[in-house]
């Protein structure tokens, strides 16, 4: 497997930042990528001698379990942090933690934290490629690149694909870069919640915005849905959980206005009886587990891509 020209970012700080060139051959190196993941040993010596920092600050299991599988796939030595145990605990700047960090000449550091433009403050003070793992509300790439390479590989493309992404838009990071992604790679995407939880801005992005929900699933391709990230909210937006899902909660009933090959996607973690009934997370329309099967080949990509594949 060679680099291909067209990809020439040292960082991943967010889709928005990539072009569409770039995204088909993030895309095409993950399918790649893929068939490791199939094989009886699953393990290349792709990044043999590259070491990688997991710096997760906020909580994490699929992302974080995610990139230190596709790693440790590419032989590379990879050594993880949580948000607590670390020296900010004990006071430490971010600066100063980051080149502690950088005087250990990592080749990479994967970075998540709760204020958006981290990651990017952090490439200010390393050498190493960093990988966005998701700030505050702004982007989480990797998981919107997964993201589109399970639509892709669900429907053979993306162009004119027909998407909606349900719930919590304002503070959702994955939203954000999926509807990045998606335009960019010709999909049509609707957007729907409750008015207190769809940003102002959001239709500057070239997206279709309503709050009636019957109306964001007409005809739709795939089926987004996002739980209510309360973590993140400094007020109550909605009455009650149980009239969120009463109104915006995906259920049997409202599955089967949908198209026959419609799917239902999310990025985890789902809250069922919420945005998603039991009936419907557990149905033969929900590709959830594949997105997390993607996403180990889609992080092995970008892992290849950012130094691996640019010194190949």
């Amino acid at each position: 497997m060679t680099a291909s020209p067209s990809f020439k970012q040292k960082h991943l700080l967010g889709i928005q930042d990539l072009s569409v060139a770039e995204i088909e051959v993030v895309l095409a190196t993950a399918a790649s990528f893929k068939e490791i993941s199939e094989r009886e040993i699953k393990k290349v010596p792709t990044l043999r001698g590259k070491t990688i920092v997991n710096l997760f600050l906020e909580p994490s299991t699929r992302t974080r379990a995610s990139f230190e599988i596709a790693a440790k796939r590419l032989s590379a030595d990879i050594v993880s942090f949580s948000g607590t145990g670390t020296s900010l605990d004990k006071g430490e700047s971010f600066k100063d933690m980051t080149l502690t960090l950088e005087a250990m000449r990592p080749d990479y550091i994967i970075i998540r934290h709760k204020c958006s433009g981290a990651p990017r403050l952090l490439t200010t003070w390393t050498k190493a490629s960093v990988i966005n793992a998701g700030d505050g509300a702004h982007e989480h790439p990797t998981q919107g690149l997964l993201d589109l390479f399970t639509i892709k590989e669900t429907f053979g493309t993306l162009a004119g694909i027909k998407v909606a992404i349900i719930g919590d838009i304002t503070h959702s990071r994955v939203a954000r870069s999926d509807i990045w992604g998606l335009t960019k790679m010709g999909a049509k995407v609707t957007v729907a919640g409750p008015a207190t939880m769809l940003p102002p801005e959001i239709s500057e992005m070239g997206v279709k915005v309503t709050t009636d929900l019957t109306r964001a699933l007409h005809g739709v391709d795939v089926v987004i849905l996002l739980r209510i990230q309360r973590e993140r909210q400094d007020s109550r937006r909605l009455p009650s959980l149980r009239e969120y899902a009463r109104f915006y909660g995906l259920d049997g009933e409202r599955l089967k206005t949908l198209p026959d090959r419609a799917v239902i996607m999310h990025p985890g973690p789902i809250n069922r009886g919420v945005e998603i009934s039991p009936e419907v997370a557990d149905s033969g329309r929900a590709i959830i587990t594949h997105q997390v099967t993607n996403g180990i080949a889609v992080r092995m990509a970008v892992l290849y891509l950012l130094q691996g594949g640019r010194e190949s």
